[in-house]
């Protein structure tokens, strides 16, 4: 739990159990994300190695985490592969992730390795992921035989800045202003698994302001919820039953392909992509029994003119 009373992202969490069950099992030669699971946590860990067995455990909590991490393993391998394709055909040297989360491609991504990453989380999640990189990282030993230090995980990228912004209340550009971000030189934003827990005067206070940051050769990628009556009824009923280790982070907007492109475009940004991916996953050939949640699922790629 941070100072301010928030506790770290489950959902975030989730994410990563999912990327870490998927890795060598699905989207193979497309997918990979080897360093998800040095980020979970042992007991965290068990529901992935579960679902990589494809053993369901017999307990209805065990079961619950099970299936979670199954339905977003399904999830996010089309979003991981087409947000990965956009950023590799998008170096600029500068990389901004919003809500980074407990992402990994600083630390997985080679195209990244004249890139600086910016990642930008709220306090909790932000020290969370450190914790868990010192955790992750090899034990090195001191100039005493007996001293022990531990370091964070090495990335790949050329720098990695950790950037601590609560999106509902903190100043984004000042932020990034501290952090060293040239907002001169082109940019490309990752706007991942964020954009529905946000209002919609949070999603539009964002835009504005990473849009003062770009300039022309900067694109921006992000991933939103399409409104879908059955996928709400869903998330309604895990929160009532509180069956979903996301139960207490509800979303609060959703978006239709229409309604994002002429918010984006009010800002500079025009839309030359957007996939829902059910039609990503069918692309890869990955598993879709999740179909309400694939269809509602959206990836747009967005460039600055």
């Amino acid at each position: 739990m941070s100072e301010s009373g928030r506790a770290a992202s489950r959902t975030a969490v989730l994410v990563c159990q999912g990327r870490a069950s998927a890795n060598g099992r699905a989207g193979v030669g497309q997918f990979a994300d080897p360093v998800a699971v040095a980020l979970l946590r042992v007991a965290e860990r068990t529901a992935v190695d579960e679902v990589r067995a494809n053993t369901p455990p017999k307990g209805w909590q065990e079961r619950t985490a099970y299936e979670s991490v199954r339905a977003c393993a399904e999830v996010v391998v089309p979003r991981t592969v087409a947000i990965d394709e956009a950023l590799r055909a998008r170096v600029t040297g500068q990389l901004v992730i919003l809500g980074a989360g407990l992402d990994t491609r600083a630390w997985r991504m080679p195209e990244l390795a004249q890139s600086d990453v910016w990642e930008v989380d709220h306090p909790a999640s932000q020290q969370d992921k450190r914790n868990r990189l010192a955790e992750a990282a090899p034990v090195l030993r001191g100039p005493d035989e007996g001293d022990l230090l531990t370091a964070e995980l090495p990335a790949i990228s050329r720098t990695v800045r950790f950037t601590p912004v609560d999106f509902a209340v903190d100043d984004l550009g000042a932020a990034l202003d501290a952090a060293g971000h040239d907002p001169a030189a082109p940019t490309t934003w990752l706007w991942e698994g964020v954009v529905p827990y946000l209002t919609r005067d949070e999603v539009r206070a964002t835009v504005a302001a990473l849009a003062a940051r770009t300039v022309t050769g900067s694109a921006l990628v992000v991933n939103y919820q399409a409104p879908s009556a059955r996928a709400a009824a869903g998330r309604l009923l895990t929160r009532v039953l509180g069956s979903s280790v996301t139960s207490g982070e509800p979303w609060r907007s959703l978006w239709r392909p229409q309604r994002m492109a002429a918010l984006l475009a009010e800002y500079g940004l025009r839309v030359v992509s957007d996939d829902n991916l059910l039609t990503l996953a069918h692309a890869l050939g990955s598993p879709a029994r999740g179909r309400t949640s694939l269809r509602s699922g959206r990836v747009a790629i967005a460039e600055s003119h």
